[in-house]
């Protein structure tokens, strides 16, 4: 699939996934998480400690995030990716973005094994969708 399709299919969950997501403003998981929020976008962050970031209700793990979430923005060091992606592929999301930085050959390699929708190009997605931050 071209990037657009592979985009298009990653923004057609009704619920997105935000991992890695911060309360920290000035960290890329919480401006990821601002990012689909200003855009229209139902999130749910996932954060192992935090109850809440901007207002919304974490989940501790991808195991945890609802049935409707079938993608997740990965915003985490590329070790943890790779098990990120393993409870994604267990739980049955369906698309993966991992954002710059997040990404790891072990772990681009599994999701495309098992057949995951994969945006691991160094696409960010504040640019695709814009970001003002505010």
């Amino acid at each position: 699939m071209a990037a657009k399709e592979l985009i298009n299919s990653f923004l057609s969950s009704p619920v997105i996934g935000v991992v890695g997501a911060s309360s920290d403003r000035s960290k890329f998981g919480n401006k990821v998480l601002r990012c689909y929020l200003e855009n229209g976008r139902e999130a749910i962050p996932v954060h192992p400690a935090q109850q809440e970031i901007e207002g919304l209700a974490c989940v501790a793990s991808v195991s945890d995030l609802p049935d409707q979430v079938k993608s997740i923005s990965v915003i985490t060091p590329p070790q943890v990716t790779e098990k990120v992606v393993r409870l994604a592929a267990d739980k049955g999301i369906e698309n993966i973005w991992m954002q710059p930085g997040a990404e790891s050959q072990a772990a681009i390699s599994f999701c495309r094994d098992q057949g995951i929708n994969l945006i691991a190009d160094g696409t960010c997605v504040l640019v695709i969708l814009g970001f003002s931050g505010h």
